[in-house]
């Protein structure tokens, strides 16, 4: 249903046609509006603007592109508007230092400022062609999402159009309202951003490289470390130089040694069940805080990679964020049921 575009109980024959005529795009754009703002929430906003505007605007569509590249036209200029009006969304490490101590964590930062982790709707297993797949997830990891939050708003556009999404400099130019030259030209300065921020291997290739094995050894590893409070077992797992992030919350650590203190001192003041999922093509845990009567989902943990060890734990702990990841009925059941063993 198009926000906005009829009544809510009986939608219009024309609103149903416009509907199935979108329908098949109406998740590429969502994903689109993800990469472009960083947040889930603004994404929905922005999703609904899009698909209302082009209800609206379906009268003018004279087909001389394909309905896919109006779509996107109509979604990608929302974005900007959007974007032009709000903070910059940001990761812990753009917010300030790191912190050694584990005492004061800051009061929560408010506001759509934060960077916010995508849930995994669509299995690796359902998308046909396995290079897609493979992109799709790279283009939704948190390190690339949060990398083009530091680009302007054109260059954000063009690359995602160009290099996630394959369209051409001419279509992307159409899109945008511009010149191919123009297309070509912030296309390059967006790489030259992208090559001094990314890391030198994507969360995809660090997957591939531990392999399925190796990546169920680490989840088992890892929940079985996290819910028995066993901080050694834990810091075996992560990379020297690993860091630990929780918006809203300003504080993160960085180093091992850092984590570890506040991993021993703060954390695991109350015990944890931990439920594997996933989250930005990543390996991720809806993680369950004990709250002296039952287990409460407390915090969604979205790990990285390197070298086959945990290099970033993104810990997110702001209720509004942690309710988009569903989590079956009978976890909850069983938070209720098992009380914690220690």
């Amino acid at each position: 249903m198009i926000e906005g575009a009829g009544s809510p109980q009986e939608p219009s024959a024309d609103e149903a046609a416009f509907e199935s005529l979108v329908e098949r795009h109406r998740g590429e754009i969502y994903t689109h509006c993800y990469r472009m703002l960083g947040s889930v929430q603004d994404a929905e906003d922005a999703l609904q603007e899009s698909l209302l505007a082009a209800w609206r605007g379906l009268p003018g569509f004279e087909g001389r592109s394909s309905l896919r590249t109006w779509l996107f036209r109509v979604a990608t200029n929302v974005c900007l508007r959007l974007s032009s009006r709000r903070p910059r969304r940001m990761l812990s490490f753009d917010h300030g230092p790191a912190r050694s101590g584990t005492r004061d964590l800051g009061e929560p930062v408010a506001g759509p400022v934060w960077i916010e982790p995508w849930p995994d709707d669509l299995p690796a297993d359902d998308e046909p062609d396995p290079a897609a797949a493979y992109l799709r997830r790279e283009s939704v990891e948190l390190a690339f999402v949060a990398t083009l939050q530091h680009l302007p708003g054109l260059q954000r556009a063009v690359l995602i159009l160009r290099e996630v999404l394959g369209f051409a400099a001419a279509e992307a130019a159409e899109i945008l309202g511009t010149t191919p030259a123009s297309v070509n030209s912030a296309l390059q300065r967006a790489r030259t951003v992208v090559r001094q921020r990314m890391p030198g291997r994507t969360q995809q290739a660090e997957l591939t490289a531990v392999g399925p094995s190796g990546r169920r050894a680490l989840v088992d590893a890892f929940v079985a470390a996290w819910e028995r409070a066993d901080v050694p077992a834990l810091l075996d797992l992560l990379s020297e130089d690993a860091r630990f992030t929780m918006p809203p919350l300003p504080a993160w650590f960085d180093g091992r040694e850092d984590v570890g203190r506040f991993l021993a001192e703060r954390v695991f003041a109350t015990p944890w069940r931990l439920l594997p999922i996933a989250a930005n093509g990543q390996p991720a845990f809806a993680c369950y805080q004990y709250d002296g009567e039952r287990f409460r989902l407390g915090a969604v943990n979205v790990l990285s990679l390197r070298d086959g060890r945990v290099s970033w734990i993104a810990g997110f702990v702001d209720p509004e964020v942690t309710r988009r990841f569903p989590v079956p009925a009978e976890v909850e059941a069983a938070a209720e049921i098992f009380p914690p063993d220690r």
